[in-house]
């Protein structure tokens, strides 16, 4: 049964007892009144914010008192607690070399008692994993934490048994990455991951099949930006290489090609319109893709760009 809103306290009350209006709760002067009417139904509340005043975005996170908010990419979401690195005090002095060793032994013991067991271990090494391989890949942070919310949907579907942690892990990063349109091809992905490329795509196809992912296919555009810092073209290079990738596209040449391939291909095709010092040896190391494959993608890019300009 529902209680009457007379019987409530001034807390709990949601319309005014005089005139039925709307509370309106004012935390600037800590009171409770009658929109209509102007009853001060409650005074003197609680305030629940800080104590303190800030204008900046760099004064709130200095006087801030709270921890990191949790993530995805640690096993127990960032909660626990972490001994610093540095063996220093609270005043910033070094500490003597008695200390030292104590704090030593001490972050030894921390770093076991944080996983309490097997499923805790696996998530660690499989976050460390990722954060390895996404480091040397230059992918984003949004990227780790889709992989890591991946992984653990795998390890709670109970994916794992019989499969690598390293195999899913690389396969969850690269699903990510995929997701998040900064694709890597599969020969990128193998140079950082500790599996070979088949037993990573295998895993990923599983992986999207279980959780039943719903990825777009790749498109030559994703890998051009990557490919055209790392190779350091112009702009109106990156403009021409676009310009190729439309045409082929619009064109059905693209259809059952390399989307990375493809986008080597067009780029070195544009620095060769630009009048760009671009050999196909350096556009292959760039992108991993054979000399053969620019070659070839290369003057078919030429070619119906020129029939169809």
């Amino acid at each position: 049964m529902t209680e009457p809103q007379e019987n409530r306290s001034p807390k709990d009350r949601t319309n005014c007892p005089e005139c039925g209006g709307q509370i309106r709760y004012n935390n600037s002067q800590s009171e409770a009144a009658c929109q209509q009417c102007g009853l001060v139904i409650e005074e003197e509340t609680i305030d629940h914010g800080p104590e303190w005043r800030s204008f900046t975005d760099e004064q709130r996170q200095k006087k801030s008192r709270v921890g990191a908010p949790t993530t995805p990419l640690m096993h127990d979401k960032g909660l626990s607690t972490t001994i610093s690195w540095q063996d220093k005090d609270a005043r910033g002095q070094h500490l003597s070399s008695r200390k030292r060793e104590r704090l030593r032994r001490l972050r030894r013991w921390d770093e076991r008692f944080r996983t309490k067991d097997a499923a805790e271990r696996n998530l660690k090494q499989a976050f460390d994993e990722i954060d390895r391989m996404a480091s040397a890949l230059g992918l984003p942070e949004a990227v780790r934490e889709t992989a890591g919310v991946l992984y653990r949907c795998a390890v709670e579907e109970g994916l794992l048994p019989g499969r690598s942690i390293e195999g899913m892990a690389t396969a969850a990063l690269y699903a990510s990455a995929r997701q998040h349109q900064t694709p890597r091809s599969p020969f990128v992905v193998e140079t950082v991951s500790r599996v070979e490329k088949k037993r990573f795509q295998r895993a990923y196809r599983y992986l999207s099949r279980e959780l039943k992912l719903e990825i777009e296919p790749e498109s030559p555009d994703q890998h051009l930006p990557r490919l055209a810092s790392t190779l350091d073209v112009t702009d109106e290079a990156l403009r021409r290489a676009r310009d190729l990738l439309d045409v082929a596209q619009q064109n059905g040449i693209h259809s059952g090609k390399s989307p990375v391939g493809m986008a080597a291909s067009a780029l070195y095709a544009a620095t060769y319109l630009t009048n760009e010092k671009l050999t196909q040896e350096t556009v292959s190391s760039a992108a991993s893709v054979s000399k053969v494959t620019i070659r070839t993608r290369y003057q078919e890019l030429l070619d119906v760009y020129a029939e169809h300009k």
